[in-house]
């Protein structure tokens, strides 16, 4: 794998514990059923989050019924095939799962659906690697999330398996693509703002392939960015309307704590508060679920990332905030029922 600008842990490494206790706030609606579909876990140099660190987020007043984990380059297999080293990290979760599933780490059902990478540059010859991820993962194997972001500026860091730019567009990476319905496997987008006229081309290309766009999109505010963001959001809000009519496309509501999005709330001399949150990110969540409706929205952590911005109970209450005014279908659906089906949970 080719180096990135800086490593997925040193990015993690300016969580700041003490500063997110600042902001403390009753829990909203604490009966409402959630399923978190978007979080990571990881032991790096410079950051540790594993089920321990998760949990003391999650047990924090929200009803967190289960949780998706998604790829993030985590304990892949030191030997072997490269192609199928990515393996081990849903053996990975597969244990994580196993493990909070005892009774000594309460209800919550970590790890309940895995996404998992595996590189589709490989064109057919991924089927193997595929193969590998459903025996691994044991029932528990959903998807497989290829990462696009790219971008030539230096202060907006590139995707994690080095992706370079179109690589949804990329012949070979499609060949790959299509092995996906064989093995009954979903795709996670995870691209930036400018580049989402390639999900649509993707999603038109492979109409039958259920795909959830991560994070609203990869909305940008820093370097080049910044000082841009009506500009940008024009532009985005036409990209995001043109995806929407794609109905193979999902989109998860969230990511908007990262520091690529350029909101600074991580500089100031206190954590925002769930309003802030909400006044922030209502735009792109409201806009998000005008275009794709909520059967096909779903709220989501984007833990520990988005802890560079706010604490895990606030940020449920911010999603909360944004929620009223959404019927109670609606509401369900955005916090449990479209992923519960998007990652086929039952019983959850």
């Amino acid at each position: 794998m080719a180096a990135e600008k800086t490593t997925i842990g040193s990015r993690m490494a300016g969580v700041r514990e003490d500063w997110l206790a600042r902001e403390s706030e009753d829990i909203i609606e604490p009966e409402l059923a959630i399923i978190d579909p978007h979080h990571h876990l990881w032991d790096f140099r410079e950051y540790r989050y594993l089920l321990p660190e998760f949990l003391a987020d999650t047990d924090t007043g929200h009803d967190i019924r289960a949780t998706v984990y998604v790829d993030c380059a985590s304990y892949y297999r030191a030997g072997g095939p490269p192609g199928m080293r990515p393996v081990g990290e849903i053996e990975f979760a597969k244990g994580v799962a196993a493990m909070a599933a005892s009774e000594r780490y309460g209800p919550t059902r970590v790890c309940d659906a895995i996404v998992g990478f595996a590189d589709l540059r490989l064109g057919a010859e991924v089927a193997p690697v595929l193969a590998a991820g459903v025996a691994a993962g044991n029932g528990r194997f959903r998807g497989i999330r290829n990462v696009a972001n790219w971008d030539p500026g230096e202060e907006v860091h590139n995707g994690h398996t080095d992706p370079g730019p179109e690589l949804y567009r990329d012949a070979t990476f499609r060949q790959g693509f299509a092995k996906l319905a064989e093995f009954d496997l979903s795709f996670e987008a995870w691209l930036y703002q400018p580049q989402l006229d390639d999900v649509s081309d993707l999603a038109r290309a492979f109409p039958d392939q259920p795909i959830v766009l991560n994070h609203v999109g990869g909305i940008l505010g820093i370097g080049s960015y910044a000082g841009r963001r009506d500009e940008l959001f024009a532009q985005w809000c036409r990209q995001i309307g043109d995806l929407a009519a794609c109905p193979n496309v999902s989109v998860k509501l969230g990511g908007l704590g990262m520091k690529i999005c350029g909101f600074g709330f991580h500089e100031q001399d206190r954590p925002p508060s769930s309003e802030d949150l909400a006044a922030a990110w209502r735009p792109y969540i409201e806009t998000c679920i005008e275009a794709f409706g909520a059967e096909r929205c779903m709220f989501e952590s984007n833990f520990p990332v988005d802890k560079h911005s706010c604490a895990y109970p606030v940020l449920w209450n911010a999603f909360k905030r944004l929620a009223v005014g959404t019927s109670a279908s609606e509401k369900q659906a955005l916090f449990h029922d479209s992923a519960a089906r998007f990652y086929k949970l039952e019983g959850v």
